[in-house]
């Protein structure tokens, strides 16, 4: 069993910066991959970025490619977000989630663990 709690949304301006938190309760297998999805109101979760436990190997999506960057710590079973130059664009829930299968990328399928989410709202 895996529980997964999410932190650090909030309101910004266009422009600015925030970082996300996920704190990871549980062990990860060293195969596992942790990802960051978001989910806008009667729109399909869509992925934003992913991290290998172990490797530390990363996957974005294209609509936050030189602007958000995934990281995680190990030793406090964080992984995190930093959210910089936001757009209204970037308004969602973000949610992260846990993959223990070995395929790389992971599909949203095999992510089998999920937060509950934080809102992140971003002002024109």
């Amino acid at each position: 069993q895996v529980q997964l709690e999410e932190s650090g949304g909030g309101l910004v301006q266009a422009g600015g910066s925030l970082r996300l938190s996920c704190a990871a309760s549980g062990r990860t297998f060293t195969n596992s991959a942790m990802a960051w999805f978001r989910q806008a109101p009667g729109k399909d979760r869509e992925f934003v970025a992913a991290i290998k436990w172990s490797a530390g190997n990363t996957y974005y999506a294209d609509a936050v490619k030189g602007r958000f960057t995934i990281s995680r710590d190990n030793a406090k079973n964080t992984v995190s977000l930093q959210m910089n130059n936001l757009k209204p664009e970037d308004t969602y829930v973000y949610y992260c989630a846990v993959s223990k299968g070995s395929r790389w990328p992971a599909a949203e399928a095999e992510y089998e663990y999920w937060g509950q989410g934080t809102q992140v709202t971003v002002s024109s």
